[in-house]
């Protein structure tokens, strides 16, 4: 009876491991990410002066953490201008634990478009600098609680939550591209956002002549992604097609298609996420287009899941300005967690 006992015990603990095991793998990544962005923001912070900080430090329930969007405009924050070269490098540390290599790289892309931009515009528009863009931290970095940081100047704006020092929400995150390809000069032909535009029209292109009657919602497009600045995302109408009625070779496409969105995520962050992805149901994600299919004319795409949505608008200055987001339908800003947070944490003080 004892060795029963010692069995059943046995093969109990074992299936109790297995099911925890596969929620602590699923953290992992963010647990690991969480933890790295709290050092490299204490670094960052504990290198700045006085005034500095005032910029660049609000507190975690402040409206300006919402306060967020791409367009060149007047912001609170600390911006590249103003930190030193020793400052700038502790700052580029918490963004690369944010990005990863490949979203970094694509960061550092947009960002050095600005005088391409300047060139092209001949002073004529906003203010043009690539060393106009700001660190933001809400609250404090910390091992617990809550906090979180943004990332934002012209044609970026990455937003994070931190949770109990372990979770990591990594949106509203919104990339642009002008020119979205640089046609003239000695970087002609550089094109910041290549796979976001390519990988779309690869995926239209691909459905024969019923599926692209129910993935094309408009034959204009929008002159802007529909969720751009807004505070919550929600489903958008009409959805367009579903994966379900996608060949294999077609689903693989728009698979394609959404890895060029997770690459500005840390890679294992971005694993992660493609697993809640798949939990949440592939075949209910939905691909839908406006606007024309060729090659420099004005198109607008999404990508519809039950718990995300992917936008990317081609309109502005003859079809070569390029805006692009992921959304998160209840975890921008990181409301999810954070409702389980306030649940199981007392908060009396």
């Amino acid at each position: 009876m004892n060795r029963l006992k010692k069995v059943l015990f046995a093969v109990s603990s074992t299936l109790v491991v297995a099911v925890l095991g596969v929620s602590i793998a699923d953290g992992v990544a963010r647990i690991r990410a969480g933890a790295q962005m709290a050092d490299n923001a204490r670094r960052f912070l504990a290198s700045l002066d006085s005034d500095q900080r005032v910029k660049a430090v609000f507190g975690f329930e402040d409206e300006e953490r919402f306060n967020w969007h791409i367009i060149p405009r007047a912001r609170k924050g600390l911006p590249l201008k103003e930190m030193n070269p020793a400052q700038r490098e502790l700052a580029m540390s918490l963004l690369r634990s944010g990005t990863g290599r490949t979203g970094y790289t694509r960061v550092e892309t947009i960002i050095s478009l600005e005088p391409v931009l300047r060139e092209i515009e001949r002073s004529t528009g906003p203010v043009r600098d690539s060393e106009l863009y700001y660190f933001s931290i809400f609250g404090e970095p910390t091992a617990r609680g809550r906090w979180g940081w943004r990332f934002e100047g012209h044609h970026v704006s990455i937003n994070f939550t931190i949770v109990n020092g372990t979770m990591v929400v990594t949106v509203p995150a919104v990339f642009g591209a002008n020119p979205a390809e640089v046609r003239q000069g000695p970087r002609s032909g550089l094109r910041a956002l290549a796979g976001e535009e390519d990988r779309g029209r690869e995926l239209i292109l691909a459905l024969d002549a019923r599926q692209r009657a129910a993935a094309i919602f408009d034959k204009v497009a929008p002159r802007d992604i529909l969720t751009l600045a807004t505070l919550k995302a929600d489903p958008l109408s009409p959805a367009g097609l579903a994966a379900s009625a996608m060949t294999a070779a077609q689903r693989k496409m728009l698979q394609n298609l959404i890895d060029v969105y997770l690459t500005r995520m840390p890679e294992d962050v971005a694993e992660e996420r493609m697993k809640k992805i798949r939990a949440s149901g592939m075949d209910k994600i939905h691909f839908a287009w406006a606007g024309e299919i060729e090659p420099r004319k004005p198109h607008y795409y999404r990508v519809q899941g039950p718990t995300f949505l992917i936008e990317y608008d081609n309109t502005q200055n003859d079809a070569n300005h390029i805006h692009s987001g992921w959304r998160d339908f209840d975890g921008d800003f990181g409301r999810d967690l954070l409702r389980e947070h306030y649940r199981t944490t007392p908060h009396g003080n």
